[in-house]
Parts: C-alpha cells; sequence; structure tokens
C-alpha cells in the first residue's frame, strides 16, 4: 500500500494497480473507487499507516494516544462534562490517588487536553476546546 495524490492534492491510499487505472480508499471516508492512473502521483516519504490515520480527526487523534486507560478517558470526559474542577474535587470524587491524578493530567496537559485554571481560588482543571471536540465525536 502506497500513498497517493490527486491533481487537486487529495490524498489517497493505494489499494491496486492496473495498466490503466488504480483502485484508491479515501482515509476520511473509507470509499474506494478507481481513478486514472495519469490523474495520480505517489507522494515519496508519507507512511501510508499515516495516511490512514489522518482520517481521524485530529482532535480524537490526540484524545487516543493521550488517555491510556478508560479511568484516563473517563477524568477527561468529566473535565469536559463537568469542569472546570479543582484539584480537591477531583481527588474527592474520583477513586485516583494524587500521583495517578497529577500523572493523567499532566499527560492531557502536554496533549493540548486539559488547562489548568483557578476553582474557588484553588489549583483546578479544565477541558479545552480541542478535548470537547474530541469527545464530541466520540460519543457520536
Amino acid at each position: 500500500m502506497r500513498t497517493v495524490r490527486d491533481s487537486s492534492g487529495k490524498r489517497y491510499l493505494l489499494l491496486k494497480r492496473s495498466g490503466s487505472s488504480s483502485l484508491v480508499r479515501d482515509p476520511e471516508t473509507g470509499a474506494e473507487r478507481y481513478v486514472g492512473n495519469e490523474d495520480l502521483e505517489a507522494v515519496d516519504g508519507e507512511s501510508p499507516l499515516a495516511t490512514a490515520a489522518a482520517g481521524v480527526p485530529a482532535a480524537v487523534r490526540r484524545l487516543i494516544t493521550a488517555a491510556p486507560n478508560d479511568r484516563a478517558l473517563g477524568l477527561l470526559v468529566e473535565l469536559v462534562d463537568r469542569g472546570p474542577l479543582s484539584a480537591v474535587e477531583l481527588l474527592d470524587a474520583y477513586d485516583l490517588c494524587e500521583s495517578d491524578l497529577h500523572g493523567v493530567i499532566a499527560e492531557f496537559r502536554a496533549a493540548g487536553l486539559v488547562e489548568e485554571t483557578r476553582v474557588y481560588g484553588e489549583r483546578g482543571y479544565d477541558a479545552t476546546a480541542l478535548a470537547t471536540d474530541a469527545v464530541a465525536a466520540i460519543r457520536r
């Protein structure tokens, strides 16, 4: 499998090539179709797996890489639904010890999914717009 693009610059996954046409898949929709070989050119240096992943919204890809387990995902969903929440509220409400909570929050902050804020004068955390978009997309 290879990454190719058409004359408009749209990228596809090349599935099969014959003498006059090629079967390609649109990574955004998964739709397959035949395109004339003269309308396609190879994209050197781009992994077909990266092209396939590009069909998933960027916010969802970020969430997938940042949430190592269901508890972390649940924490982000709670921040989207209930946030902002203070660190004290998070520790009190959920079954996370302080080091686990801050470890997950640090990963989410590094991924741009959570930002530090003040809640009732205390340190707290809130979901970013990127996190809100990602959670909305996976709930569909």
